[in-house]
């Protein structure tokens, strides 16, 4: 999990928030408090000085209409009554009174004494004189110094309506700003003492809201990684204590459909893994996403190749398809993966995945090795044909011969009984062959049940040997490579022995004059395998796997002259499976044939064969 920085982190957040608003409300209050207070503190001294004003007005008046002929008396009384007047208040820096042609007749100033009978050039004094109204403005005594602001205020002197003078005041305003100042000051130590408070209670109420969140936080991180066994408290019946509640009910829903899932996916990966059909599932681009083990033995691809790879690359069918052609195949779809050694046929079937919306999301193509059903419906098709041929042979022949007799042969005494003696021939060698044909069925649909016995096997084999080397040519040698202890197994004794004849038959036949038939008995611990070799012309390399399917002949001409049906070696291969053995053939090294076979073996106690 990442760890977050504090200043990352939404307490931090909430902190700064809660602080900004309180900020910017104490701007918005202070700014409009200070504004309001200056102009308060303004208006209430200029209202102090115009109200003191009213008397110095009064007086003034009556001194200069009563003085008006003695101006040095009446600038000694204007003196006294300034000096009275500037006493009065603290404020007062100077009052001048001027007559009403702007010449000065006193001044509160006993240090600027000098200006009184001197005109004044004030622009203020002048348009009051000129307009008779009251004039005021806020000036700078010292322009180098910012902070001695001084109110000046003129107003007129009348006397029934005519401007007879002016008063020229001169306030120290300073103080009034220095008020606000220290105002501002104890306003702005408020706010932040204030800010440092809420900071403090803004930490402590985020960390109410935050820390359920954190909680959750480290839940979902813990559901990332598959544990749902944590809880997160619930600290209220607020808003956030519901969420948490929802929180933990999620969890659990997540808990229970990941379960759920997960025994689905452990379902689909058993089925995927042990159905002996492939799959491959591709996304909407053609790109393999899924493939199971069965897939990859039938394609000889391996999990990581197959895996992001276009499926048209996968079946090898590039030169004939495209990925969209896969949708809009109809049926199945052969491919044929055969070598010159060995056949191998898969047959594909593909299913297009749709969403609710019908977007086309991806194709699952289902494998199937067809290569045992075509082999079966080839040998079904090459059955029905051997049979009809071989049935068509000797019905034939015997069409002719039956023929010939009916048109008059049978009266010939020399010809009839040869004639009839084929047809005879013919109809057993029918019968021979419908018998193997129902043996051969009966084996396949399991009707043929073997009656066991225990059996000394070196003495079976060599009774059959006995019996044959009574009917063998003279020139056809016999040896035997057959231990003399006695070997005990237990099998279907007229069925093995079937087997053994056929085999020994077939060698018999085909052995040349000279020839020599090798007869071998080897036993293992679990099995004894026997093998008969002859020395005639032999099965080729690419027929020995063919020699015991149905019908097969090397020399198909020599052994209906030899009155076999085909089937013999069939019957044997079904013999000896039913027992539980094998059976193969092999090149002899000189030349001709091997036949072997094995038979299940187990010592037996003496006590258990007496």
């Amino acid at each position: 999990m990442h760890k977050m920085r504090f200043f990352q982190s939404v307490q931090f957040k909430l902190v700064i928030m809660y602080l900004l608003l309180i900020i910017v409300a104490m701007q918005v209050i202070g700014a409009y408090f200070v504004r309001e207070l200056e102009g308060q503190l303004e208006k209430n001294f200029q209202n102090s000085i115009t109200n003191s004003i009213t008397l110095l007005d009064y007086n003034a008046r009556e001194e200069i209409i009563k003085n008006s002929d003695n101006s040095v008396k009446l600038q000694n009384d204007i003196r006294e009554l300034l000096v009275d007047f500037s006493r009065a208040s603290s404020n007062l820096i100077e009052v001048r009174i001027v007559d009403e042609k702007g010449k000065i007749l006193g001044t509160s100033n006993l240090n600027n004494q000098g200006i009184v009978g001197q005109k004044s050039n004030d622009p203020l004094v002048k348009r009051t004189l000129s307009l008779g109204t009251t004039s005021e403005d806020k000036i700078y005594k010292d322009e180098s110094n910012k902070n001695n602001r001084v109110w000046v205020n003129v107003s007129s002197i009348k006397n029934k309506g005519e401007v007879i003078g002016a008063i020229y005041l001169v306030a120290d305003i300073e103080s009034v700003y220095k008020q606000v100042d220290d105002i501002t000051n104890i306003f702005i130590t408020g706010t932040l003492i204030a800010m440092v408070i809420t900071a403090i209670l803004g930490i402590l109420l985020s960390r109410t809201i935050t820390k359920p969140i954190v909680e959750m936080k480290r839940q979902a991180y813990a559901m990332a990684r598959g544990n749902y066994s944590r809880k997160v408290k619930v600290y209220g019946v607020d808003e956030i204590g519901e969420l948490a509640d929802s929180f933990n009910t999620l969890t659990k829903r997540v808990q229970e459909a990941q379960a759920m899932t997960e025994g689905e996916r452990r379902k689909l990966s058993s089925v995927l893994a042990y159905m002996t059909d492939g799959v491959i599932a591709t996304d909407r681009r053609g790109k393999v996403i899924l493939i199971n083990t069965p897939a990859e033995k039938m394609l000889r691809v391996k999990h990581e190749s197959a895996n992001g790879r276009s499926i048209i690359d996968v079946l090898d069918i590039g030169d004939s398809y495209q990925f969209e052609d896969l949708m809009e195949v109809d049926g199945s779809l052969t491919m044929d993966r055969s070598t010159l050694d060995k056949p191998y046929i898969l047959r594909a079937n593909f299913s297009v995945i749709q969403r609710e919306t019908g977007f086309n999301n991806g194709v699952i193509a289902v494998l199937h090795d067809i290569t045992d059903q075509e082999k079966v419906d080839q040998e079904r098709r090459d059955f029905v044909s051997n049979v009809s041929h071989e049935l068509r042979t000797p019905l034939t022949s015997m069409h002719s011969y039956l023929e010939a007799l009916s048109d008059g042969a049978w009266e010939d005494k020399e010809i009839a009984p040869r004639f009839l003696e084929v047809t005879q021939n013919e109809t057993e060698r029918m019968i021979r062959l419908v018998n193997d044909l129902l043996k051969l069925s009966r084996m396949d649909g399991g009707r043929e049940h073997l009656e066991k016995s225990f059996v000394n096997f070196t003495d079976f084999f060599n009774h059959i040997i006995d019996r044959f080397e009574m009917m063998k040519k003279e020139t056809i040698m016999f040896k035997r490579h057959i231990p003399k202890e006695p070997v005990i197994i237990e099998i279907d004794e007229d069925k093995v022995m079937q087997v053994l004849d056929n085999i020994i038959s077939n060698a018999n036949k085909y052995s040349p004059d000279g020839g020599r038939i090798s007869f071998y008995l080897k036993k293992f611990e679990d099995e004894i395998e026997i093998s008969i070799a002859d020395e005639g012309l032999g099965v080729p390399e690419e027929d020995l796997a063919n020699v015991f399917d149905r019908f097969f002949r090397v020399d198909k001409a020599r052994s209906r002259e030899m009155g076999g049906t085909g089937l013999g070696l069939a019957i044997a291969r079904e013999v000896i499976e039913a027992h539980g053995g094998r059976i193969w053939a092999e090149r002899n090294k000189s030349k001709g044939t091997v036949i072997k076979f094995t038979l299940p073996y187990s010592d037996l106690p003496e006590d258990d064969w007496e």
